[in-house]
Formats: structure tokens, sequence, C-alpha cells
């Protein structure tokens, strides 16, 4: 008889780099340690890319937004006990915007759970607000099907964030490796998208019915829509229908900004009066004032589009359609075609959306046009700008963070084509940046990288610009440096009392922070930047270098304003 023992073995970290590597997935990032190195290295080994960062706050925003960018779970994996839990700050992020995401972690050996265990947490509890779904392998060959399942469950329907936890003693079992192949090969199921929901033509008939009666319809989009890769579809129904539309802040380059139908320049005419509002891959959600009075029409219609039946039944619109958004928009263009409309330039509607965007767009150019020393926010912002799209190729992928600086970027940065605009999301969060970016710069390899960040969300994550470095990724971090959060010391005079009134305000940097310098000391190229000519070479050198850059922008610090929320006032 032959003897087993003798046939070749793998233990349960190679089997779980066996059922990635199987299942598709090409990226990986995370913090090792124990349990987990094993296993970063073994998917390297299978080639799979592992992108190692300082901290798993980062690591999982960018799993997140990878997630996002490619329609693929982006996968995390850290460490147990406090790795999990720094790790729930991408996976909640995942959870939030809706991005597909797995979080892998290592937990304690099964036979000491309850007993102290080093790094010891039930985990699959410490994730239940975030995940869709949380699998434990038990054993071994349970590893391949759980893998599967998490993956599959990360993109089906409503995308969002799983969790998969894998035992110490399981990553140290053993099992011979035809055993391990055979496992592999007999997984589940293949992580393919499960359809939607089909819609009857008699809901695509109403909506069309709609849009073709209303006398001011608007076509509203967001990230759902640009995760679903729906921009030829929206693009045809917008051009052959002639109805302006406003895209969220990531749904922005679905269509230019510079489009003449589009209508994010007169946003609060556009929302205040239109009569049919048809809402494709975007949440009533604070981003869209709720879609209630005063902001909106009390009498508006919306039509929502989402794959999400829980999210039509919350927000009770005149129609929904739970559907993914590229099927229904190309449904929505099929119906049209055989009953052609458009509403026409010469529309009131269209006219009166038109004639508000370009005055408004003026009045912000003859404000961009000054050039402030010491800068305020428009005048770098307006070159950041121009150096951008001056890029020759694909656009660059622009992420923005940061409470100023990202409001102030979002009105005046121009987004072409999409998905190459990421910023704090439907969270607000801060400190996504720097994960963001390396997310982008591996998600999309041909595009630059240009993240435009105030002092405060740059702080979050700076020593991911090592990780920059050290896989020479092509990033260049702009900071907006005013010297702390919203600026520097802003205290009425009522404020500054008490014994400890002689320490730095609560909104204070210092001030003049050397943030370019920090770069320098990995290898990368700084810049320390305060007038336009300054930017303006800054930004032509290290945009042509395509390397990992900082450019420190000294900002006045009394230009900005406290801001909670996103602020539209055009």
């Amino acid at each position: 008889m032959a003897d087993d023992s003798a046939a070749p073995s793998i233990d349960g970290n190679v089997l779980v780099a066996k059922s990635l590597s199987h299942l598709g997935v090409t990226h990986m990032f995370g913090v090792v340690g124990i349990p987990v190195t094993s296993l970063a290295s073994r998917a390297m080994a299978l080639g799979i890319r592992f992108i190692a960062f300082h901290n798993e706050q980062s690591a999982g925003y960018a799993a997140s937004a990878y997630g996002y960018l490619t329609g693929k779970p982006g996968i995390l994996l850290t460490v147990s006990g406090p790795g999990c839990v720094h790790g729930l700050a991408g996976l909640s992020n995942a959870w939030a915007n809706t991005w597909p995401m797995v979080m892998i972690s290592g937990s304690c050996d099964q036979r000491d759970v309850g007993r102290g265990d080093f790094q010891e947490l039930d985990q699959i509890e410490a994730v239940k607000a975030f995940s869709k779904l949380s699998e434990k392998a038990k054993d071994v060959r349970e590893i391949p099907n759980c893998v599967s399942r998490v993956l599959d469950r990360a993109v089906s329907d409503r995308p969002g964030g799983c969790y998969l936890d894998l035992p110490s003693d399981v990553l140290r079992q053993k099992i011979s490796e035809s055993e391990a192949d055979k496992l592999v090969a007999e997984i589940e199921k293949s992580m393919k998208q499960e359809p939607i929901r089909g819609t009857w033509r008699s809901e695509i008939e109403l909506v069309v019915s709609l849009l073709r009666k209303a006398e001011r319809p608007l076509i509203v989009f967001g990230k759902g829509a640009a995760y679903s890769k729906a921009e030829d579809e929206l693009k045809k129904l917008v051009e052959v229908t002639g109805i302006p539309f406003l895209p969220t802040p990531m749904g922005k380059g679905l269509l230019p900004d510079t489009h003449e139908l589009s209508a994010t320049a007169a946003r609060s005419l556009a929302i205040g009066k239109c009569d049919v509002a048809l809402v494709v891959g975007a949440r009533l959600n604070w981003l869209l004032h709720f879609g209630e009075s005063p902001k909106w029409d009390k009498d508006v219609k919306f039509i929502l589009v989402d794959v999400s039946e829980e999210e039509i039944e919350l927000r009770k619109p005149h129609l929904g359609i739970i559907g993914d958004a590229k099927t229904v928009v190309g449904l929505l263009n099929r119906e049209i075609k055989d009953d052609p409309f458009c509403i026409g330039k010469s529309n009131p509607w269209v006219e009166s959306i038109w004639k508000k965007a370009k005055e408004n767009s003026e009045k912000m150019e003859i404000q961009l046009a000054k050039d402030v020393v010491p800068f305020n926010f428009l005048t770098p912002m307006r070159i950041i700008r121009d150096a951008i799209l001056a890029v020759e190729g694909p656009s660059p992928v622009v992420v923005s963070e940061g409470a100023n600086t990202m409001d102030v970027g979002r009105s005046v940065l121009v987004q072409k084509e999409p998905r190459t605009r990421l910023d704090a999301g439907t969270w607000g969060t801060m400190g996504v940046g720097l994960g963001y970016c390396i997310a982008a710069a591996v998600a999309s390899p041909d595009r630059l990288v240009v993240a435009v960040e105030g002092d405060s969300g740059f702080g979050f994550s700076a020593m991911e610009v090592e990780t920059l470095v050290r896989y020479n990724l092509p990033v260049v971090i702009i900071v907006f440096n005013n010297g702390g959060v919203y600026g520097g010391d802003r205290r009425s005079p009522e404020e500054i009392s008490g014994p400890h009134k002689e320490d730095p305000a609560p909104t204070s940097f210092v001030p003049n922070a050397g943030y370019h310098k920090l770069i320098e000391a990995f290898g990368g190229k700084g810049y320390i930047v305060e007038t336009p000519d300054e930017l303006k070479s800054a930004l032509a050198e290290s945009f042509a270098g395509r390397k990992p850059a900082v450019v420190n922008v000294i900002i006045d610090p009394f230009a900005g304003a406290e801001s909670g929320r996103l602020q539209h006032k055009n």
C-alpha cells in the first residue's frame, strides 16, 4: 500500500491563497503579523499582488475603494484582535458606500477561546453591524467554500462588505495537496453576480411616460451608476431626450462636467424646480437633502432606480424600479427608441438651467482668475484644475479629502471621465485619502493619481507616503496647509479661558508644517510652494515625473470656514 503520509501536504495558508487565486482575486491590501504573515507570502507566490500598509485603517479604505473602481471585492488582510478592530474602518466604509469588500482576519486558536488568548476577540460579533455575511472556517477543509461565499455575497444584490475569520489552528492545519486541489476545484459556486430582479415592461413604459409628460424633468445619478458602469447608457438617455442631469459628487464624470446639459452649476434651481426626477444609482440621503422640501419641490415625482428593494421601500418614491443602473437605463433607451422625444435646447426649463449654470460659472471664474497671495483656496485650486486638464492620455484619478479643500474642489475641479473622482463619500469620512490613492494607482495603473488634501485629512494617513515610495506608485499628494482643522485658531475671546488657555486651539496644528519633508525621508520628491509660479512649476514637474510626490501648499490660515456638510450654494 502507498504511504499517504509521504504525499505532499499544504497548510491552511496555502489553501486560502489557492482559493482566492482560483476565484480571480489579483490584489490584496493589509498589515501582516501573527497569524497571517505566511498567508500574504503564499498569496504573492500564487500571483496575487499584496500591498502592505502601515495601518489597517488605510489598508481597509484602499480595499473598499478598489472594490468600487474594479467591481470586484477588495480584499483586506489583518491580524487578530486589534488588527480586526482597525480594519473595521474600511469594512464600515464599504458598508456605508455599498462597495464590495472582504475583510479576512486571523483569530486565536479555537481551543483557547474564552481563556484570554493573545489578541482574543469574538470577531464575528465585532463585525456584525457592517458585514453582509460573516464566515468562520472551523476546519481547513471548509476554507474554499467559505472564501467563495464571502466573495460572492460581497457583490450580490446591493454590494457591501463581508468577513472571513481564520483561526490560527486552521491556518496551521495540513491536508494533502491533492485533496486541497480537489476542494478548490469543487468550490460550490463561482463569484458571479446573480441577475437582479427583471423589470416589468409596464414599469419601463411608465417611466418613459412620466419623463415625456414632465414640464421640468431632471436626471440625477450617483456612484451606484458609476459602479454599474452605466455611463454610455446615461449619455444616450440624456442626449436623446435633452433632459438636464445632475451628478452627485462621485457621480461626476459619468458625463463630462462640461456637457451642455449639466446642471451642476445650477444645482439649487434644478432640484428646487424639477417636477419629475429620475434618480439612478443615488440614494435620497443627506447628500440629496432626503428628497424633501424646501430644497426640493414638495410635489416632485421621484423615480428611483436602485439595486436594493429596501432602499426603495425606505424612500417611498412615486415609482421605484429594482435593478442594475446600466440594465435599467438601457431598457429605457430601448423603449424611447420606438417613440423618441427630445425637449430641445429652446425649452424654457432647459434654457433656464443653462442660463443659471452659465451665470454661476462666470461668477466663479471671476473669483478664480484672481491670483491671491497668501493663497486662499480658490487660487491654488484653479492652478491644480488647469494642470490636471492639461495631462495627456487618460484623465487622472482625483482623490479629494478635507473640509474646505473638498468643498471647494468639488466646485472647481473638472471631471471628464467616469470613476475618476474619489472623495469622503456617503459617510463624509476623513482619513480615506492615502488609501484611496493607493487603490486607484493599483486598479488603474495607466492613470496618474492626484490627491487634493486638507492638512487635517492628510494627517490621518500621512505615513502611507512611505507605501507610495516603496511601490513606486504614480501618486502626487497636494496638501492645502492652512495650519489646522478649518484653519488656525478661530476661537472668540470668550472661548480662550480656563486653566489651559495657553494650550493651542483644538483646531490648530504647527503653523507652516513641512509636510513635504515627510516623503523626502523615504526617497520621494517634496515641494513647498507659496506663489502661483511655484505651484505651477511643482505640478508640471511632479505630473510629468509620475513618481510619488508631496506638494505642500501654504494657505492663509484664515481663508477657510468651518464645514461639516457639503454646501451647495449655486
